[in-house]
């Protein structure tokens, strides 16, 4: 039995939003088209997907494991159809994706001078754009920071570099060289992802605020709602006047990784992850990756 992908986006549409009614009108069809499709996926799948009481709609085991799969392969299929079309075209483009901090001009310049005929663009990502954006084919190459969901990705370490605390003003310990964990220890933390990805030995309380990216984190941090954690070289180019960054030398180090989705077989493609291995390295062996990074202030 093939899975039938449109049916799988009508799924997708309902399990986001557990309401049969407005999934229909998002999809822009009549809600018992919608229910008939939802029931020939069941019958399809030979399992029940949804429960349906006066409560309302809930995923069934089944259902959920479904919803986990589903957005992986929906993904994928979108970038087929982008590569596909991209290559039809003979494009000669790539984006290149990058985090706050995370310099991609001289990897842009070396892979230019070899080839002159590629447009290459560069857009920011956020910690949850890393993988979506890689797998769809929104960008071709991630500058990424570690964790990232590596399922359908080939992810190769680049560089890593400490990370600061970011404090509000006013707090007990703004105004020290450097702090610890153990200063730290049982503060509120505003971070973007699972607690099991903070990078401390001492696992902090959630402050309850989500942040995107660095200009949510400074927001809520200047507020008083916590405190964060910031890769350096991303404090070089983010401020708030009621935030202060202080050095934490203990902390674990902030992982820079290139990454592209594993079904690419693009040969531009290839060459830039090169360029920008070797553009990574030429640097490093200069003397001191982040003091480039830092427009050459001297980093201790």
């Amino acid at each position: 039995m093939d899975l039938d992908l449109r049916k799988l986006r009508y799924f997708v549409a309902v399990a986001d939003r557990l309401h049969f009614g407005r999934a229909a009108d998002e999809l822009h069809i009549a809600q018992p088209v919608l229910s008939r499709q939802i029931r020939a996926l069941e019958k399809d799948l030979g399992a029940s997907l949804f429960t349906r009481d006066r409560h309302g709609v809930a995923l069934t085991d089944a259902g959920r494991q479904l919803h986990a799969d589903a957005g992986p392969l929906l993904a994928s299929t979108h970038a087929i159809r982008r590569r596909v079309t991209v290559a039809a075209r003979g494009s000669r483009r790539i984006v290149v994706g990058f985090r706050a901090g995370i310099p991609v001009t001289p990897a842009v310049r070396a892979f230019e001078a070899r080839h002159p005929d590629v447009v290459v663009d560069v857009q920011r990502i956020e910690w949850d754009d890393q993988a979506p954006m890689l797998l769809d084919g929104r960008i071709d190459v991630g500058y990424v920071r570690l964790p990232i969901d590596e399922a359908g990705l080939r992810v190769t370490p680049l560089y890593t570099e400490p990370r600061v605390a970011v404090l509000p003003a006013a707090h007990r310990l703004a105004g020290k060289e450097e702090v610890t964990e153990a200063d730290l220890a049982g503060e509120p933390l505003v971070w973007p992802a699972a607690p099991s990805t903070q990078p401390t030995r001492r696992p902090h309380p959630d402050a309850g605020y989500l942040a995107r990216g660095v200009d949510e984190t400074l927001e809520h941090v200047a507020a008083g709602r916590g405190i964060s954690f910031l890769a350096r070289s991303a404090t070089v180019f983010h401020s708030h006047p009621d935030v202060i960054y202080v050095p934490i030398p203990e902390l674990a180090p902030d992982q820079v990784c290139l990454a592209v989705a594993s079904s690419s077989t693009s040969p531009v493609v290839d060459d830039f992850f090169t360029a920008a291995q070797s553009a990574a390295a030429i640097t490093a062996d200069c003397g001191n990756y982040e003091m480039w990074q830092l427009g050459g202030d001297a980093v201790s």
